[in-house]
């Protein structure tokens, strides 16, 4: 029996013999407030990264207007000038 279909049939024998444990009253509100805080850093983190997508974004476009990659760099060589 391998670690899955033990913890299953440990639930199922707990959840037959009727007894359940007690939960603590606090336990929905505790539960809540972490879901809020976990929430919250999703969110925080979310921004976090836009934020740093759009600056390298703009950083990108701010390098390419100034090195112009696009355009040939100027020959270093001159042609012959007669044969």
């Amino acid at each position: 029996m391998n670690l899955p279909d033990r913890k299953t049939s440990e639930v199922r024998r707990l959840l037959e013999t009727g007894i359940h444990p007690a939960v603590p009253p606090e336990l929905a509100a505790l539960a809540a407030q972490l879901g809020l805080r976990i929430l919250h850093r999703r969110r925080i983190v979310r921004r976090l990264l836009w934020l740093l997508a759009a600056a390298a974004v703009i950083a990108f476009a701010v390098w390419a207007s100034m090195a112009q990659p696009w355009v040939t760099p100027p020959t270093t060589v001159t042609p012959p000038v007669g044969l």
